[in-house]
């Protein structure tokens, strides 16, 4: 079953298509999506031609910052019910419980997670592709920039993270990214995230709502029945989150998820799903994007993959993909340097 996103997160797709040349209603038919969608942000969509549809912007235009453009207008309300209840929570580390908790209601290619440390955290956004050799740059830096925007509607315009940081490289131009994110963005990292103060978790809302907090909720709970998470969709976020920890055999997803190990395993069953094989999805996929959309060692890409060795890492991919790692990045630089002549 495809992952889905709320057609919300096209918004201003049409204004930064036209500022960049293209024809909004030409590249959405072309991704296989109704330029009625435009209209319809409730409606849920595949993933898959959402990222197809950015992507294919960002190259068509020139444009490699095409999906961090679009974070630039984006607020709270974009988020629908879900908004309404982040909005109106007593501090930060609330709305963002409270993200994490209805996500799948937004876009349940997404895991989001949110790590302490002394008097700093880590808030971590990882972006799961439609096919395993789709990009995911642009929606990554689309989903940091909507995610600084909304801190910034909560603690106030003048919010600084400490870092932004994204696992892929750097872009040409970093004048869109200076723009939103300050001088605090980096690249080339093993995660992508926000860094900021514990402090700022704990900061007190002074325009809390608990009233529109009980109006929201009713709403977003009437909306889960027919769309709740299922259990393969926690499994897949888990296994996203744990995979470079080296940790991430079914016992331990099941204790991420709070859950016992037998119970998981006949949910998964129930889906006829296996956890080998989504784990293998999984790392094939990141395999791709890991391989062929940056220049990481490889002995970097093994330990993210949650290989114990090189060797292990090798004999894998090549019963994927048919060709070593070495090979398919060789054929990567060929396609470039033929793209650039």
């Amino acid at each position: 079953m495809s992952s889905l996103v709320r057609a919300a997160c096209l918004t201003n797709y049409s204004a930064v298509a036209l500022a960049a040349g293209l024809t909004p209603a030409r590249m959405l038919l072309d991704a296989g999506l109704s330029p009625s969608v435009l209209h319809e942000p409730d409606l849920m969509i595949p993933v898959e031609r959402f990222g197809q549809l950015l992507q294919a912007s960002a190259t068509m235009s020139g444009n490699e910052s095409f999906g961090l453009c679009m974070a630039e207008s984006r607020l709270l309300s974009n988020l629908g019910a879900v908004g309404l209840l982040i909005r109106d929570q007593a501090t930060l580390r609330d709305s963002l419980y409270m993200l994490m908790r209805y996500r799948t209601l937004l876009n349940d290619a997404l895991s989001l997670a949110i790590e302490e440390n002394a008097g700093t955290v880590v808030i971590r956004e990882e972006i799961m592709a439609g096919s395993a050799h789709q990009p995911t740059r642009q929606r990554v830096e689309l989903a940091l920039g909507v995610m600084v925007r909304l801190i910034r509607q909560l603690l106030g315009a003048d919010w600084q993270p400490r870092r932004v940081c994204f696992a892929h490289s750097a872009p040409r131009d970093l004048g869109t990214h200076l723009r939103l994110f300050g001088r605090c963005v980096e690249f080339d990292h093993d995660f992508n995230g926000i860094v900021c103060a514990k402090t700022d978790l704990d900061a007190r809302n002074p325009s809390a709502d608990p009233a529109m907090v009980r109006y929201a909720q009713q709403l977003i709970n009437a909306s889960a029945k027919s769309q709740g998470a299922t259990m393969c969709e926690d499994v897949r976020s888990a296994i996203l989150l744990l995979l470079p920890s080296g940790r991430c055999s079914i016992e331990q997803v099941a204790e991420h998820l709070g859950a016992v190990c037998r119970t998981v395993q006949r949910r998964l069953d129930e889906q006829e799903q296996s956890f080998s094989s989504m784990l293998n999805d999984i790392r094939k996929e990141l395999a791709a994007r890991y391989v062929l959309e940056s220049d990481r060692p490889l002995t970097e890409v093994t330990a993210l993959l949650g290989f114990s060795a090189p060797s292990s890492f090798s004999r894998w991919y090549q019963a994927q993909f048919s060709c070593s790692a070495k090979e398919s990045r060789s054929t990567r630089l060929a396609a470039r340097r033929r793209t650039a002549a």
